[in-house]
């Protein structure tokens, strides 16, 4: 019989979820230039492919974030951790909002044209995709150093996502942690 491994409990997570926008997010503009140079409705599948990579994957950056607080409270501190894991939170802030900014952007590039019924042809199939492509490369930087970051806290100082047994478990350890990192301040 097989055994499956426990549930991570919410602070445990975050390895888990994390991958999911950063795959998600470095997919879709692949889509977006494949799909700006396929014909007319091969095309717009695509885009409105890559519009959902991009609604999941942003949704996906608010988990990931709020795992990743949860479990930065468990975690072992010293002065370097802290430096990095204070720069990883404020990169994967910015790059939540950058994403849900370029969400919302190629959507109303995508969605428009069927409201209005006149904006189409080159202008909105190939031309404003390409355009956007250019501002999402500002969203793929800045989620790739956060992913870097986040690599530098496990792999660099071996900070790993603790997994607990139960709530109790939780409390004893955040209280340790804070008493700790109270000691190294």
């Amino acid at each position: 019989m097989i055994t499956l491994p426990p549930i991570p409990s919410w602070e445990g997570l975050h390895p888990l979820i994390i991958h999911f926008p950063i795959v998600l997010l470095l997919i879709a503009p692949f889509l977006i230039l494949i799909g700006a140079f396929l014909p007319r409705e091969k095309g717009r599948t695509l885009l409105y492919t890559a519009l959902g990579l991009m609604v999941i994957g942003t949704f996906s950056t608010f988990l990931a974030a709020a795992t990743g607080e949860a479990a930065a409270k468990l975690a072992e501190r010293t002065p370097q951790i802290n430096a990095v894991l204070e720069q990883h939170e404020e990169l994967a802030d910015l790059t939540r909002g950058v994403f849900s900014f370029l969400t919302v952007i190629f959507a109303a590039i995508i969605l428009a044209p069927k409201a209005f019924h006149k904006l189409s042809g080159r202008l909105v199939g190939t031309v404003l995709p390409l355009i956007f492509l250019v501002l999402y490369g500002v969203g793929a930087v800045l989620l790739t150093n956060t992913a870097h970051n986040g690599g530098r806290l496990v792999h660099e100082f071996g900070v790993r996502a603790m997994v607990v047994q139960s709530p109790t478990q939780v409390q004893d350890i955040a209280t340790e942690g804070s008493t700790h990192n109270a000691d190294q301040d």
